[in-house]
């Protein structure tokens, strides 16, 4: 049984909490004495690499999935791994608080964005979500349950449980930080002719202690608009703004009106505010969830449907993410798209937006997203020492879309890769990747994650590499196997046909249930 910090909520609720803990340890511990490797299974995912249902050797924690607590005087809530960021929001917020950065998608879990790498308009002044965790209840390799935090002898694991995908041990419950929040957020759209352009508006809004919110979308290589946004409540100053929601079905998605913006405003030469809004702050918070961000309209494309809004109104059910990642999985038809999310020096992004102009120049809209970073060691994109001293600041591109016709996905990641590192940058590591290990060790320190391994017995479970990479065979290169149980190919035989594969995942998405592919 853990020994938790002074002042944590105790309630009925974390006693049975205390006791499906206890059980998941002594499985932990089963392994560990019988020399099992064994992986975690949480549930559906929000991860675009392929995935893989439960085995013998696996550690089921799914139904480690509620909100233990939310304390209003301490600003802070105690909530388990498979809780999703609706579910936590909707719990907080009747308290007048949310977490500093909610990740866009509602189906994002408590664990899942902890053990991976979220990020979202917040982030530039809070950083990835990890960092509003205060402690973590972690299980370790040998069934050990331990409290880590950034104030106890554990720091070093609290520090390296972010990011690294679960391949250091079992997190069970988390204490987060939590913000106040308002009904509303006043959102300001600023539309922009170059990447500079919007380089020049991040490094103004930033320094605009009022805004809370920052992100933004280039449609073309001369047509953006950044928007920034503060916490607000309905009051005299805004009396005249209008409301938008983005949740319902005949709502417009919030892309297309983002872009409406930006086309009104073509021919502008000097950024400035050209639209506001009013936006419900759980719409604001989802407002990418319909859609996918715009990636939605491929499956439009796909089933030779018009993109209209009558359309979209008629298919809303199935354009969610949770329904979207259920079809994309079971299809399989993530291996004709490009999705990447990829951090890079703020000063490199020009150079690097050039390139993709030039190497994939049909995947528009990008996304824009500022990040703020102070580590130099970790899993997460970071600045390398070099760029660090320089005090730039990151700037992620989210690049998403299909395949260049002729060539195949795992060719465009690997110039992808390739071109990021000589300019410093770094992928997001939910979706695949294709480094050889030496690749991947060049840009990640093995030395700091082999060492926290070893001191807490976490060498018989699946390193991070081996967790995140794609394997993959091509023009006589390979990294040479990722998981072992599944490769990267061109769908072959019945599934290659056009629509059987499309068809067969919304049919899965309609029976609903667990969608990760069985070993």
């Amino acid at each position: 049984m853990a020994d938790y910090p002074v002042g944590a909520d105790r309630s009925s609720h974390l006693a049975k909490h205390e006791a499906a803990v206890s059980i998941i340890a002594r499985q932990v511990a089963h392994f560990h004495s019988s020399d099992i490797p064994f992986r975690i299974f949480h549930g559906n995912t929000n991860s675009t690499r392929p995935s893989v249902r439960t085995r013998a050797d696996t550690i089921d924690i799914s139904l480690l999935q509620n909100v233990i607590s939310v304390n209003q005087t301490t600003r802070k809530c105690l909530v388990e791994p498979n809780v999703p960021m609706d579910a936590l929001v909707a719990a907080t917020l009747p308290h007048g608080l949310v977490p500093p950065v909610v990740p866009e998608f509602p189906g994002i879990t408590v664990g899942g964005a902890f053990a991976g790498t979220a990020g979202e308009s917040s982030s530039f002044r809070h950083g990835f979500f990890d960092k509003a965790v205060t402690w973590t209840e972690v299980i370790l390799p040998d069934g050990e349950i331990v409290i880590a935090s950034k104030d106890n002898k554990y720091e070093d694991l609290f520090s390296g449980l972010a990011g690294t995908f679960g391949t250091l041990g079992v997190t069970t419950l988390f204490e987060i930080s939590l913000v106040p929040a308002k009904k509303f957020v006043e959102l300001s759209y600023i539309p922009v002719g170059t990447i500079e352009d919007a380089q020049r508006v991040i490094h103004r809004v930033t320094e605009d202690k009022e805004m809370d919110f920052l992100d933004g979308i280039m449609f073309a290589p001369e047509k953006g608009v950044m928007m920034a946004g503060k916490f607000a409540d309905r009051n005299s100053t805004n009396s005249d703004i209008s409301v938008v929601t983005f949740t319902k079905a005949w709502d417009q998605w919030f892309y297309l009106h983002a872009e409406q913006v930006a086309n009104k405003s073509i021919g502008v030469d000097t950024p400035a505010v050209h639209r506001r809004d009013l936006i419900p702050l759980t719409d604001y918070l989802f407002r990418y969830d319909r859609g996918a961000f715009w990636t939605g309209r491929f499956a439009f494309t796909y089933f030779l449907t018009p993109f209209n809004r009558f359309a979209r109104w008629l298919g809303d059910h199935y354009m969610h993410t949770r329904i979207m990642y259920h079809a994309l999985h079971r299809s399989g038809l993530m291996q004709r798209f490009i999705i990447q999310d990829m951090a890079l020096p703020n000063k490199n992004i020009p150079e690097f937006s050039a390139w993709l102009d030039t190497e994939l120049p049909h995947i528009y809209p990008r996304w824009l997203c500022p990040l703020k970073t102070e580590e130099t060691v970790s899993m997460h994109p970071h600045l390398a020492p070099a760029a660090a001293s320089d005090d730039d600041v990151l700037l992620n591109i989210g690049v998403w879309g299909p395949t260049p016709p002729g060539m195949r996905q795992v060719t465009v990641n690997r110039k992808i890769e390739a071109k990021l590192k000589s300019l410093q940058g770094m992928k997001w590591l939910y979706a695949q990747t294709f480094y050889t290990e030496d690749e991947f060790w060049h840009i990640y320190d093995r030395n700091w994650y082999e060492a926290l391994r070893k001191k807490y017995r976490a060498e018989k479970l699946p390193s991070v590499y081996e967790k995140v990479r794609t394997k993959f065979e091509v023009d006589g290169g390979s990294n040479t196997g990722g998981d072992g149980e599944i490769s990267l190919g061109i769908e072959k035989g019945f599934w290659s046909i056009w629509p059987f594969a499309g068809v067969y995942g919304v049919l899965s998405a309609i029976k609903g249930g667990d969608y990760l592919r069985k070993s």
